[in-house]
């Protein structure tokens, strides 16, 4: 079967804003995340890539156009199951402001009893997530080889909640996993089981280096921006 190749969006507005974006509309990639996306054709270079498959938002169509400029033979198919999760009323709020939320402890500690108001289970948002990947799978294989690679460009909370279940994971463990902007994450599956790959590559160590003020324990719902 192929393998997959997973690219969270680029640094967008609202994560150098604080920002919980979800779906809400003119969320775009800033100056960081821009040149993010310009690097990521050669970054893939060496891939032949069958197929690209994007998020419907705006951050992630803005990240896979330097990489369908670079390759002028593959068009982007839009998926909206492997858009962001669905934060209904939290949508657009400040992470900081949400942090005080009951919601918050239950999405950090226990996300597969976390339903966000006005919005979706975080288990409705992997399985949606899930089918699309095994249906693609499907369908990248049918008609490119079990060998191929394709690409899909999707959110933080989708790829980790894809990594947790190639890797046999309860959801109530994915936010032990993190993917930074543009970070690069590579399943490949196999009829019996996937194999994770890679998981969150950007190359770059900087968001390694210890900061002034600590990140905390809690997972930063979204994703978080990356190294500042």
């Amino acid at each position: 079967m192929p393998t997959l190749i997973l690219v969270r969006h680029g640094r967008s507005t609202a994560n150098t804003e604080g920002l919980l974006a979800g779906w809400t509309p003119g969320v775009a990639l800033d100056e960081r995340g821009t040149e993010q996306a310009r690097a990521l054709p050669g970054r893939l270079a060496a891939l032949p890539l069958a197929e690209i498959v994007t998020s419907p938002l705006q951050r992630c169509q803005e990240t896979v156009r330097p990489l369908l400029d670079a390759r002028p033979e593959l068009t982007a198919h839009v998926d909206e199951r492997i858009g962001e999760c669905h934060y209904g009323d939290w949508s657009g709020r400040k992470l900081a402001e949400l942090k005080d939320e009951p919601l918050m402890e239950v999405v950090q500690a226990h996300p597969s009893a976390a339903a966000f108001p006005g919005g979706e289970s975080m288990r409705a948002m992997q399985t949606r997530a899930a089918e699309a990947v095994r249906e693609w799978n499907a369908r990248v294989e049918r008609d490119h080889g079990a060998d191929a690679v394709y690409l899909m460009c999707s959110h933080g909370d989708i790829i980790k909640s894809l990594v947790a279940d190639a890797l046999g994971l309860h959801l109530d463990l994915f936010q032990r996993i993190s993917v930074e902007p543009c970070s690069i994450t590579a399943i490949r599956y196999t009829r019996l089981r996937p194999f994770l790959v890679r998981l969150g590559d950007t190359g770059d160590f900087a968001s390694l280096v210890p900061r002034e003020e600590p990140s905390g324990d809690d997972a930063t719902v979204g994703g978080g921006a990356g190294a500042p």
